[in-house]
């Protein structure tokens, strides 16, 4: 019946019903979800083999670097040379090395100065980095100029030959040597990632805004540029601690790196290469170690470009 029927017999109009949204409320004892990147990156994360398998495995390399003696009693330095290259055994599970030392124990030690290379070396290129790609990105102008023409001599250098050239002139071969090397040729990478990403970042709304409410240039960095520009540096440093425990291995394996009677994994294979055919074990373990770590580093750097990434979600 059309609305002129009813109002002919004197009936009102009858008014349509719009219909009632659904109110959405959360169940009784759970919270309402955060809508932060980091929180949903960490809810994706730890639903990911990739990611928590090596995540694991990355704990138990850092509980044998900080805390060695809760996995071996033995001394690595304790060296008896009646015990020379026997064979593993329950006792002594990697057996003992040329020089009739405990390898389990050798190994063990040697994750410390491996991983402390590469955390003081990863530490020290995103504190430099980021500051100097920050500067350069927010203001632009001459400075950017001139910290861009920097980071082009840096990158220049070759980093590898360039890292032995340095330690052979210091004649200095321990871990703050080594780890002030790596930071001097490493840290441009994270400069130019963080410059590219402030670019992008601060000329977005939400900082316009704050501009406009009064907020110092130094606010607007650190407040609001910041945290949205972080992400690419923080996958970079992940993988860049796998990439400072290779280069420590490799600048030990060359000669110029680390020295008995210090531990580390470049030491067990720059000392046993020469025995492979007879004694693979030797070799075997160490690199063991060495790859795990490293892999291990770049498939949660991996993890965490996905997570972080909305568009590869």
């Amino acid at each position: 019946m059309s609305d002129q029927m009813v109002t002919a017999l004197g009936a009102p109009p009858i008014e349509p019903i719009a219909p009632e949204m659904p109110t959405i409320t959360p169940e009784p004892g759970k919270r309402e979800r955060s809508a932060s990147l980091w929180a949903d990156a960490w809810r994706l994360l730890i639903r990911r083999p990739s990611f928590v398998i090596p995540g694991l495995f990355l704990l138990v390399i850092f509980s044998m670097g900080l805390f060695p003696k809760l996995w071996t009693s033995q001394d690595y330095r304790a060296c008896d040379i009646a015990n020379s290259r026997k064979s593993p055994s329950w006792e002594h599970i990697f057996g003992y090395n040329i020089n009739g030392c405990d390898y389990w124990a050798h190994a063990i030690y040697g994750a410390r100065p491996s991983l402390l290379i590469s955390l003081s070396a990863t530490v020290g290129i995103v504190l430099i980095g980021s500051v100097i790609g920050m500067l350069a990105g927010f203001y632009g102008g001459w400075l950017d100029a001139i910290l861009s023409r920097i980071m082009d001599i840096f990158f220049a250098l070759p980093f590898l030959l360039g890292a032995i050239v340095f330690l052979v002139v210091v004649k200095r071969q321990d871990v703050v040597t080594i780890s002030a090397i790596l930071i001097i040729l490493g840290w441009t990478t994270v400069a130019r990632i963080m410059r590219g990403s402030v670019l992008s970042s601060k000329n977005l709304d939400y900082v316009q805004a704050a501009r406009a409410l009064g907020a110092s240039n130094a606010r607007l960095m650190i407040r609001h540029v910041l945290p949205n520009a972080v992400a690419p540096v923080v996958v970079l440093a992940t993988i860049s601690l796998g990439g400072f425990v290779t280069a420590e291995a490799t600048l030990t394996f060359l000669g110029v790196g680390l020295v008995p009677p210090q531990a580390s994994w470049g030491i067990m294979i720059s000392q046993n290469e020469a025995y492979f055919q007879e004694y693979p074990l030797l070799l075997i373990f160490p690199c063991l170690f060495l790859v795990g770590t490293v892999l291990s580093f770049i498939l949660v750097g991996d993890a965490l470009r996905d997570a972080l990434d909305p568009r590869l979600r």
